[in-house]
Parts: structure tokens; sequence; C-alpha cells
């Protein structure tokens, strides 16, 4: 089997000791991290995400997935700053919404997003309409990403919003949202500038704000 199956595979099982086994061999062949991360991590946690909505998965099995994962993107790391040491393209603050404490998905765009080049502030979890705009205005980041995995938690996506909003500071921040029960439409709904479906996705939308805004400036 390729060992990006058995990655994968095995990230979906949570079976956290041979993630490490696998990502270690991974590594030893010589794969690019960033083709571990997409070919591996991506689909592996798309799936677990789909079972947790499917109520196939519950709480305890997302958190030992997400243990694995987070394992393997600590050793995968060190080798994507390492190998992409360059001046970044843009700033993007990351977090997910106040009252939900899950990081899977925050973690692999953080993790993605750094790869492609851009300087990421990550605010950990259940981060306060409040704190976002605070943060926003010291770190000046050309994208606000916010995260969530439960449908009871994306309603502050709405929050932070009108927070930007009677700070008067919206205009100056792209916001881009996602997360397992978001949808391009609700994200629409709640005034967002951007929605993503994946880590994939949330780097590509990025580059596409930053390189639109680098062309307005121009203009």
């Amino acid at each position: 089997m390729d060992i990006l199956k058995e990655i994968e595979e095995n990230l979906i099982e949570g079976n956290v000791k041979q993630v490490d086994l696998l990502v270690k061999e991974a590594i030893t062949q010589g794969l690019d991290p960033n083709g571990i991360i997409q070919g591996a991590f991506t689909p592996g946690m798309e799936e677990v995400g789909r079972r947790f909505r499917n109520n196939e998965y519950f709480i305890p099995e997302v958190l030992i997935c997400a243990k694995a994962m987070n394992n393997a993107l600590a050793m995968l790391k060190p080798l994507m700053v390492g190998s992409t040491a360059r001046r970044a393209i843009g700033r993007f603050l990351i977090g997910t919404v106040e009252g939900d404490v899950h990081d899977i998905g925050k973690n692999l765009v953080s993790m993605m997003l750094e790869t492609g080049g851009f300087d990421v502030i990550d605010l950990g979890v259940t981060v306060s309409a409040a704190r976002f705009v605070a943060e926003a205005k010291q770190h000046q980041p050309d994208i606000v990403g916010m995260s969530a995995l439960l449908s009871t938690t994306i309603v502050a996506f709405e929050d932070v919003i009108k927070a930007f909003q009677e700070a008067g500071v919206r205009d100056q921040f792209k916001i881009m949202v996602g997360g397992a029960p978001v949808t391009q439409e609700y994200a629409n709904r709640v005034g967002a500038d951007a929605y993503a479906a994946n880590a994939s996705e949330a780097v590509e939308k990025a580059k596409q704000i930053i390189l639109c805004q680098k062309k307005e400036q121009a203009t």
C-alpha cells in the first residue's frame, strides 16, 4: 500500500503511534512535507469531519485523530518552514471562534498557509469577538480567518464581523471563514469576504485576496 494512503487510513482510525512511525518513514523516503499533508492529512481529516457530521464519530474519536495529526505536524513543520524561508506574501490572523475548542482544521490551515508563504498569527481556540478585533488592530493582518467545527458555534462568525463593524475597522480587513458546518451560502449570509472548504482552498483563496489587493494598490 502507498505510504500516504497508510498514513491517511491510520489517521482516520486514530492510530497515533502508527501515524508517527509512518510519517517518520515518509520523511526518510524523502517525501515532500507539503505532499504528505495534501496527500494524507487533508483527505484523512476530511473523512474524519464527514464521519463527525454523520454521527459516525463523536468528540472522543475526533480528538484522538486530532492528536495523531498534531503530533505529525510537529515533525513536519520544521522541515516545511526551513524549506520556505522567504519574504511573507501576506499576513493571516486565524482562530477558532468563541465556544469552540476544536482546532483540527485550524491547525491544518495554519500549516498550509505557512507553507504557502504567509506569516500566520494563530490565536488558538474559543477566541472572542473582542479579541479578534484587538489582535487585528495590533497585528494588521491582510486576512482574518475564523474556524468552527460545531454548528452551534458558527453563529459567532456574525458576532465577530459585527464587532469589526462597530469598531469602525471592517473595511480594513478581509475576513475568511471555514469549518465542517460552514457553507458558501452561510458565509455570504454573515458578510464574510471569502469561504474555504478545506486547507488547500484556504491557501488559494488567501493568495487570490493578496493578488487583488496588490492590483488595487497599483491602480
